[in-house]
């Protein structure tokens, strides 16, 4: 096959494998982000994420991670439910985390996607990603055209949303590549005015991770300092608040994936069952979850 053909076999491939949406890319660093990684880095605003200094050049260099790397192939897998916890007065968990732990899911499914392209393709060096490795996934999605980066830095597809996983497979084969499309944010400041913690900048586009309510229920393994207090707005493990007040998201539709499916029990948990919680209903509840982290 020829680079469009490969592409196109691998859109279709990628579709009946649950993935939304594909993207692909030239491997080659990443100069601009590699400047405003730097930038972020300095101002400190990564907080206890100490890893994130880590790696520097395989971050922003895909070559280094796969050597002999011609392509970034960007993929989207949506998690959107409109199913909601029963009680408004109970600990709330982000949409991503109501069902089973995505890392598993989606490795598995770009197994079977390399897998197959591989039997079409003939052999060739690749590596699967899932927000597990030093990628700068926004930015490879942004270059594929999968949407742009917004206000609340999170990427934004113009008829999908916001509401999906982003995945990689980094490869030493040619295909056809996709072409970035324009930011649409607007003069929108939706995700900025809502966020409980003050925690993106006044003009969008740089989060400070530190002050980010997703960072201090998963990442920050010290007590949430006390400035945070009555800031939290009941969210027990993520925060989906940026993501539901962007107007992007009136065109998500809900997944087709059984594994993302919510527990019933989980969703009618009342604020009293969260605070008599046992070890033993945290495991049957989160076994499989990656609020089990936690």
């Amino acid at each position: 096959m020829n680079p469009t053909q490969r592409s196109e076999f691998l859109r279709k491939e990628a579709n009946r494998l649950g993935f939304t949406q594909v993207g692909i890319s030239k491997a080659e660093r990443l100069d601009n982000a590699a400047i405003q990684l730097e930038k972020w880095l300095a101002g400190g605003y990564h907080g206890q994420m100490k890893y994130m200094e880590n790696h520097f050049e395989k971050r922003v260099d895909p070559r280094k991670l796969v050597p002999g790397a011609k392509s970034v192939i960007s993929l989207l897998y949506n998690y959107y439910t409109p199913q909601k916890q029963k009680d408004n007065e109970a600990p709330k968990i982000s949409m991503y985390a109501l069902g089973e732990d995505y890392h598993h899911v989606i490795k598995k499914q770009l197994r079977a996607l390399v897998h197959k392209l591989q039997v079409s393709f003939g052999d060739f060096a690749a590596r699967i990603f899932v927000d597990s490795a030093p990628v700068m996934e926004r930015e490879w999605a942004a270059r594929g055209g999968l949407g742009w980066i917004g206000r609340h830095t999170l990427a934004i597809h113009p008829r999908k949303g916001s509401y999906f996983f982003l995945a990689e497979i980094i490869l030493d084969i040619d295909f056809e590549y996709d072409q970035p499309i324009r930011d649409h944010c607007g003069t929108c400041t939706k995700c900025i005015d809502a966020c409980p913690t003050q925690a993106i900048s006044s003009n969008g586009y740089v989060l400070d991770a530190s002050r980010c309510i997703s960072y201090l229920t998963i990442e920050l393994k010290e007590a949430i300092p006390a400035e945070f207090e009555n800031q939290m707005d009941q969210w027990m493990f993520g925060c989906d608040v940026c993501q539901q007040v962007c107007p992007w998201n009136r065109f998500s539709e809900k997944h087709q994936e059984a594994s993302f499916e919510p527990k019933s029990e989980l969703l009618e948990m009342t604020k009293r069952d969260w605070l008599e919680l046992t070890q033993e209903v945290f495991r049957d509840l989160f076994g499989k979850s990656a609020v089990k982290r936690t």
